[in-house]
């Protein structure tokens, strides 16, 4: 596949960023068009603004043809639940619905519970989030009170493990290894529910999707420095690469 040409020492590929917490994903994708000096940019599987690790972005034609493909992998999440209170969101960005006492939870409870939610389950898109109704995300419709409920999609958890827990301020920490369209938002209120307590996401980071790793990503912060470009160069991936490492990926995992 032959890349398109948009200046020395680039060809249309794929860039691993570590998306800061406070940018959406689009700030991104807006951040890398500036540096490159071109239109044709998109990112594989948004994060969230409260939300950072590793998103995917590619550019150029051959690269953004592809983005359906690149959000094929199974992802990889470090999160951090409150329990004891629920929002209208599921996550910090909404307002609180509800608070509720936290029992006494030890490690052997507490991953007892975790082990309840791994395997295939049907999973409903929250009211919040990026899933489309009439070509318009659910958020759009939920900020006007208008109550949209689509139609739960299988997902499959494979790995949830206990991450730490503070007694102190209820919160748990987990990690999660998952399929793609999987919500952890969904799934912290869910464990809440199930611990008794409520819960909500409180923060959320990308460890990996697919074969790609927030290890490998070069920080959303180093494209706004002086040498900005010759960095987001230095992260590139080509097509080709990028490709076959997803391939590769996928026959492991199927």
């Amino acid at each position: 596949m032959k890349g398109e040409d948009y200046g020395p020492g680039f060809e249309a590929g794929v860039f691993l960023v570590d998306k800061p917490v406070g940018w959406t994903s689009f700030s991104v994708v807006r951040h890398v068009r500036r540096l490159l000096g071109i239109k044709k940019v998109g990112h594989a599987g948004t994060l969230d603004p409260f939300a950072d690790g590793l998103l995917i972005v590619c550019a150029g034609r051959p690269a953004t043809r592809l983005i359906d493909r690149f959000m094929a992998g199974h992802k990889t999440y470090r999160a951090l639940l409150q329990l004891g209170v629920e929002t209208t969101t599921q996550d910090p960005e909404g307002e609180v619905t509800n608070t509720c006492p936290v029992p006494e939870l030890t490690d052997a409870r507490i991953r007892e519970c975790l082990a309840g939610f791994v395997g295939s389950r049907m999973q409903t898109p929250p009211p919040y989030s990026a899933a489309k109704h009439k070509g318009k995300p659910l958020y759009y419709y939920a900020r006007k009170g208008i109550e949209v409920r689509k139609e739960p999609k299988k997902i499959e958890v494979y790995t949830l493990t206990l991450a730490g827990y503070d007694a102190a301020t209820h919160r748990l920490g987990i990690e999660v290894r998952c399929s793609r369209g999987t919500y952890v938002r969904v799934l912290a209120a869910d464990i809440g529910r199930s611990l008794g307590c409520g819960a909500y996401l409180l923060t959320l980071r990308r460890l990996a999707s697919g074969p790609f790793s927030v290890a490998d990503a070069l920080s959303g912060e180093a494209l706004m420095e002086e040498d900005g470009r010759e960095k987001l160069l230095g992260a590139f991936l080509s097509v080709e690469r990028a490709l076959a490492l997803q391939d590769a990926a996928g026959r492991e995992e199927s």
